[in-house]
């Protein structure tokens, strides 16, 4: 299950528990509560698998990216060592050979800068989305806390 759903239905069971009069406390279902969070330790497991699988395909459009820019590379060096013979022809081959470097390089960056950007984009979201978790379930655990601990009587 989606670690989105998940936390949906944790938000669920929140807001339908009865609410304990003169608070901002709700009751919970403990089992309930419980069960959707060892789904989410299973659940987080699989959205960092994701994000490692995202990592992976960078690396994949990087080396595609790099084998083009060296076969743009080669197939350029080709093209001068053939012309070298005519000196006009030999320094139009040089600044050809150049500008498909110079762009295979930018291109080779700028795909490397969009799949990084990507990556972080989902780390980050993901970073967020269990800070969130956290705190919803730390929140849950201090409301369960006060509500089981001894009242004091007032002095």
């Amino acid at each position: 299950m989606d670690i989105l759903q998940l936390v949906d239905r944790l938000e669920e069971l929140f807001n339908q528990s009865p609410p304990i009069w003169l608070t901002h406390s709700v009751i919970v279902n403990e089992d309930k509560f419980l069960d959707i969070i060892d789904q989410m330790r299973i659940a987080i497991p699989e959205e960092v698998k994701k994000a490692q699988q995202l990592y992976a395909q960078r690396e994949r459009i990087l080396a595609q990216a790099q084998e083009e820019a060296n076969r743009t590379l080669e197939l350029a060096r080709q093209k001068a060592a053939e012309l070298v013979e005519k000196e006009a022809l030999v320094i139009e081959a040089q600044h050809r050979a150049a500008q498909i470097i110079e762009q295979s390089r930018a291109e080779a960056d700028e795909i490397k800068g969009g799949a990084d950007q990507y990556s972080h984009d989902v780390l980050n979201g993901l970073v967020q989305e269990l800070e969130r978790l956290l705190n919803q379930a730390r929140n849950g655990m201090m409301m369960l806390e006060q509500k089981n601990s001894p009242r004091q009587p007032p002095k």
